[in-house]
């Protein structure tokens, strides 16, 4: 790792070491390295030994890949920090591990945020992005200077830039999930659905088989993506494809717009650290 790189990197067994001893960790002696899950269905698990309630343990998927594997431990150092006084196991699927949707539990998704504030400390993001030319290969280096994997990468870059983004998860043809940002939300930037469930936009670089990576961006007018968008608003369209199940990564980055007075369910989209709220709040729930 470059010596430029050091301060983004977070060091999860420092943290987990660190902890017991601690207010957020008052009452434990220790939180026993990470080992393999049992449980083949299970992303990561945190759990406390039955007969020692100072000893907590955390597992993972082995078979994910390091970068799973280490945001899933900052899941659970999540739940540890968070939730471990409501009850003494958590066993997190795939589901809820990573992305942060709603069908999550509440819990779940708090953990999440944890993990990214933990991995992805938002001040460092944001000054790592101001002011720069923002493509899939800038993106991709972030990822790889916090240790994370792209798409959490990329979540994450949708909640901190000042740029009217679009993000896009296609899984198997169809989306599987999209995140605005807050100025893409206040200026009521968004996709057309024309199919149910949703398909890639006929004349898209999502939509054409033959371009499977486009890391520089393709510029195109807005209207051919976003409803309501006039054609002289251009974007770039990236697209990251992954081969596995035709998962595939689009990122949409529109040219400035004025804010739409009438539209004001941005200011339900609140972005903050965990660690914000401690200074405000006395604890880390979000």
């Amino acid at each position: 790792m470059a010596s430029g790189e050091t301060a983004a990197y977070t060091d999860l067994d420092m943290v987990r070491e660190g902890l017991p001893g601690t207010p957020y960790g008052e009452g434990v002696k220790i939180i026993k390295p990470p080992m393999a899950s049992p449980v083949r269905s299970s992303e990561g698990m945190l759990v406390c030994n039955p007969n020692d309630s100072t000893e907590w343990g955390i597992f993972v998927n082995e078979d994910a890949s390091p970068e799973r594997r280490r945001f899933t431990i900052a899941h659970e150092l999540g739940h540890f920090v968070l939730h471990r006084a409501k009850r003494r196991t958590f066993n997190c699927d795939k589901a809820a591990v990573h992305l942060s949707l709603e069908s999550a539990g509440l819990i779940e998704r708090e953990a999440d945020d944890f993990a990214s504030n933990l991995l992805m400390p938002g001040d460092v993001l944001r000054e790592r992005i101001t002011s720069q030319d923002i493509d899939l290969h800038l993106l991709s280096g972030l990822a790889k200077s916090f240790g994370v994997s792209f798409e959490a990468l990329c979540i994450r870059f949708i909640k901190y830039t000042d740029k009217r983004a679009i993000l896009l998860h296609w899984d198997n043809g169809f989306l599987k999930y999209e995140w605005r940002s807050r100025s893409a939300v206040l200026s009521n930037a968004r996709i057309r659905r024309l199919s149910d469930p949703v398909e890639p936009l006929r004349d898209t670089v999502a939509a054409d088989p033959s371009i499977a990576q486009e890391w520089t961006g393709i510029e195109m007018s807005a209207a051919v993506w976003c409803v309501g968008e006039q054609p002289s608003i251009k974007l770039q369209e990236f697209k990251h494809s992954y081969g596995v199940r035709d998962r595939v990564l689009t990122l949409l980055l529109l040219e400035s717009d004025p804010p739409r007075s009438w539209d004001r369910s941005w200011q339900d989209e609140e972005v903050s650290d965990s660690f914000d709220q401690l200074g405000s709040r006395g604890n880390l729930s979000q």
